[in-house]
Parts: C-alpha cells; sequence; structure tokens
C-alpha cells in the first residue's frame, strides 16, 4: 500500500477539515453565514475534502468503516456527491445544520476512532 493511501492521513484530513469548517463560522449567526459567500464556499469546500476522505475510507479500509459504524461514513459521502452533482442547487439551510450540529459530533467520533487506526 503507498503511503498516500494510510488510513490516520484519511482520518486527519477529515478532522482537520470539520475542525477548519467550524471555525470558519465561529461567531456567526445564521443570517450572517447565509450573507457571506466566502465563508460559505470554504465550508463547503471542507466538506467536500470530508466526503471524499470518507469515501476513500470506505473503499480502502472497509473493515475499519465496519468496525466503527457509529461514524457516519455514507452520509458524509452522501454529502460530498450532493455538493458535487448539485453545486448550483447547495442547500445552505443544510450546510449551516450540518456545521452547527453533525460536525462538532464528528470531530469527537473522529478523534476517538483515530486512536484506533494504525501508525
Amino acid at each position: 500500500m503507498s503511503e498516500k493511501h494510510r488510513l490516520p492521513d484519511y482520518l486527519d484530513h477529515m478532522l482537520q477539515a470539520a475542525t477548519d469548517a467550524c471555525s470558519f463560522v465561529e461567531g456567526f449567526a445564521k443570517e450572517d453565514f447565509l450573507a457571506d459567500k466566502r465563508t460559505q464556499q470554504a465550508v463547503i469546500m471542507s466538506l467536500v475534502i470530508i466526503g471524499e476522505a470518507a469515501t476513500q475510507v470506505m473503499e480502502r479500509h472497509a473493515e475499519f468503516t465496519q468496525t466503527h459504524a457509529l461514524v457516519p461514513w455514507r452520509a458524509m459521502r452522501g454529502m460530498r456527491n450532493r455538493i458535487a452533482h448539485a453545486y448550483f442547487d447547495i442547500n445552505l439551510d443544510l450546510v449551516w445544520d450540518t456545521v452547527q450540529t453533525a460536525l462538532p459530533q464528528l470531530r469527537e467520533q473522529l478523534a476517538t476512532v483515530r486512536q484506533d487506526a494504525p501508525p
């Protein structure tokens, strides 16, 4: 397996992107987010990174995803696919809800499962 396909790297990318997305909206009200295209784009890109890394983990490390089935691997992949394939129809309310509710929980899950990844 090549070095670029290491499980810990994918998990680290996911954790960093989730952390970034949360920091991008820190102190924002929903109205602020909906009015700030730059922040929207930054958060959306973070969600794409999370979803792409989740897809790679699912494809290359299926046993790990089965062992850690509480992590929403499929939902992350699905969000990435919706963003990539329906880019001009992105639901910003859903993006806001995701960064406010799902990402903080995901950060905790990833920090925990990251400990189980081989060094």
